[in-house]
């Protein structure tokens, strides 16, 4: 099989490649057999071509930015899939016109840039948002002036390359038990696969969405430059054109006084102010009302009950210094609120793993095999075997061991883990994985979260004491595992299109140099140092917020700490043990409600995920996320046809937009309007 295919030139060529008649959604219901006598398009219709690669790698390039840039604000990592789909497409007919290219890309080619775009956008960059913050966090001291140490350069384009491959690697055996013979659905690439379909069938609705997708895009990127660029200088500092946040909010009673100055403290003081970045809004479009409402609803908590009441509380520590559970309310988010969203979010991650046990027991059950033994005939009247179409399993094998030896060899040389430990890591992921991939198949989520978690406290039994250990082993697995869930995503979308899934395979795995490079420039572009993420108080007392919060990272080092902190939880304020406790609780007690309720009930049932992350945000966020999700709301109600069309694409558009100019932005302040 030859690496790259031959684009479709001739009239005829360009017919054989049209759309399949066949829905995806009836194609979903397909056994294996039927597939290759109806859907599958052999070797006849070009998909692994350089130009679908070259645009997947592009476009991955810049949706990792957008993934990086959205996961530091918020711990949340969004499929890129569907915008890559609409960029491609949209990109590729202004080519057309222009005359700058002969032939439009094909349905197959377009889904092969797909995997190589979410490959590239999405699965490189998990690790950076968890992991990898964490451990710069943890590296601020005040002897490096709280600025910390970024790893070096090739340490991290080799831990995010080897990580990206087992990700990759790991899908291969699963492929065709979850997808060709059980038929997992995969909503996520039912949806990319019926998107694509759709704009091949209606060139004038893909037209629409790309046009929205850039307006909106360009809204977007109109407020970086306006909020973050450091154009102007006042009293010999630089600032911004308009303020990143804005107080609107003071005419309401604040809660607290100050104990130093005795005054009442205002609500900008404790973060509640409107953010005048749109990004959030576009993710609460997304995200949906139940989790956007759950957020708000515990970060109001925080500000009027759980902040003030941590901030009067005090204590003489072990070194017999008196501390407050909240130093100042700025950081109440962060001093309180962190050691009861975390629980939350921990408790209810893992106990819904465990109540997984079906899932589970069925991804341990044993992978079918065996090639195309009925002789089915495909769409094309030949006759395929599965052998020369299914990715190999020595792919697997060899793509397992060396990607396996690549991050076992530099968790040891440079993070501390033993080799046999790593190992173990390893293994360990390749399990994690297989039911990680499993729950995305069956309910479109998957449990990173409890997934990393799991590692932590299992490396914190394994290697007390050692922060970098814990973090690390943990990010093998959750970096891991959700990739290799979201490529099955797309391999579920190619199989509904009739793909090759071997080519795909290969689109995907090229896609990792892009996304490689992209995520290890990006992070050191937009955290330039620890302050980024971390909260600073001012020499006059008032606490300067980050520009990321990164709350995965925040919550992977709350546990990271707490196992490796010498006196362990009893060194902890007792407020702060007692908010882990009440977190814990609050979290299982969450998912057993949620679990035993009538189904038609469980829509009012908080979610557990945006309580916790309501917690270990700065207000202002929770409460454009909260916004966003109305405004999507309150449109769906009013039109509900203009908002399933449009609304990923207006909510996609607004997230590129801020997240491309606002990675530019941050590259002219560290070269051109740096203090």
């Amino acid at each position: 099989m030859a690496l790259f295919q031959e684009a479709p030139t001739t009239p005829e060529q360009i017919e054989d490649s049209r759309p399949l008649e066949i829905e995806p959604g009836v194609v979903a219901e397909m056994d294996e057999n039927e597939w290759y006598a109806k859907a599958y398009r052999g070797e006849s219709v070009p998909q692994l071509t350089v130009r679908a690669v070259v645009m997947g790698s592009i476009l991955g390039f810049v949706l990792a930015f957008t993934n990086l840039y959205i996961g530091l604000k918020t711990g949340w990592h969004l499929g890129v899939a569907i915008t890559a789909c609409i960029l491609s497409f949209s990109i590729w007919r202004m080519l057309l016109s222009a005359r700058l290219v002969k032939t439009q890309m094909t349905i197959l080619e377009n889904n092969c840039m797909q995997s190589t775009a979410s490959a590239a956008g999405y699965s490189t960059g998990g690790t950076f948002v968890s992991a990898i913050a964490a451990l710069l966090m943890m590296s601020a001291t005040p002897e490096n002036d709280m600025l910390g140490e970024h790893l070096p350069w090739y340490v991290l384009v080799l831990w995010t390359f080897f990580l990206a491959v087992l990700g990759v690697t790991l899908a291969i055996p699963m492929k065709r038990n979850m997808i060709n013979q059980e038929k997992l659905k995969f909503p996520s690439g039912l949806a990319a696969a019926s998107t694509l379909q759709s704009l091949y069938a209606d060139a004038a609705e893909a037209t629409r969405k790309a046009k929205v997708l850039a307006y909106s895009a360009i809204f977007g990127a109109i407020w970086p430059p306006l909020i973050d660029l450091k154009l102007k200088i006042e009293d010999g500092v630089r600032e911004t054109l308009l303020p990143s946040t804005i107080k609107l909010f003071d005419l309401l009673p604040g809660t607290g006084i100050n104990r130093d100055t005795g005054e009442s403290f205002k609500p900008s003081d404790w973060t509640v102010k409107w953010d005048m970045n749109p990004v959030m809004i576009g993710a609460g479009m997304l995200v949906g009302l139940r989790v956007s409402l759950s957020m708000l609803a515990s970060a109001i908590a925080l500000v009027y009950v759980i902040g003030p009441a941590g901030y009067n509380i005090g204590w003489v520590g072990p070194e017999g210094d008196t501390l407050y559970a909240v130093s100042s309310p700025g950081r109440a988010w962060r001093e309180i609120g962190l050691w009861l969203g975390a629980p939350i979010m921990v408790a209810s991650g893992l106990l819904s793993f465990a109540l997984q046990w079906k899932t589970i027991v069925r991804a341990f059950s044993a992978f079918k095999g065996g090639a195309n033994e009925g002789g089915v005939q495909d769409a094309y009247g030949q006759v395929p075997d599965t052998t020369s179409v299914e990715v190999p399993g020595s792919w697997f094998l060899w793509g397992a061991i060396l990607s396996g030896a690549g991050v076992v060899g530099i968790a040891n040389l440079y993070f501390g883990v033993p080799v046999l430990l790593g190992a173990l890591a390893v293994a360990l992921t390749f399990v994690l994985a297989l039911v990680a991939c499993r729950a995305t198949g069956e309910s479109d989520i998957t449990p990173t979260g409890a997934m990393g978690k799991i590692m932590q406290i299992t490396y914190g039994v394994l290697i007390p004491q050692n922060a970098t250990a814990n973090l690390m082993s943990a990010g093998i697995t959750a970096g891991a595992a959700s990739s290799s869930a979201d490529l099955l995503n797309d391999l579920k979308s190619g199989y509904l299109l009739g793909a090759n899934p071997r080519r795909q395979f290969i689109a995907q795995f090229l896609g990792i140099f892009s996304g490689t490079v992209a995520t290890v420039v990006g992070f050191q572009l937009l955290v330039p140092d620890a302050t980024a993420m971390m909260p600073v108080t001012l020499d006059d007392g008032t606490v300067q917020q980050p520009e990321f919060p990164a709350p995965a990272a925040v919550a992977w080092k709350a546990v990271a700490d707490l196992f490796s902190s010498e006196y362990g939880i009893g060194g902890m304020h007792p407020t702060h043990r007692m908010a882990i406790w009440w977190g814990l609780a609050i979290g299982a007690l969450l998912v057993l409600t949620e679990k035993f309720l009538p189904k038609n009930r469980r829509k009012y049932i908080p979610s557990a995920t945006g309580l916790g992350l309501g917690l270990i945000l700065p207000f202002y966020y929770p409460l454009s996320m909260t916004v966003g999700a109305v405004i999507a709301r309150v449109w769906e109600k009013r039109n509900k046809p203009l908002h399933d069309d449009f609304m990923v694409p207006t909510s996609a558009g607004i997230i590129a937009g801020v997240s491309i100019i606002g990675v530019i932005v941050a590259v002219l302040n560290v070269l051109l309007f740096a203090d």
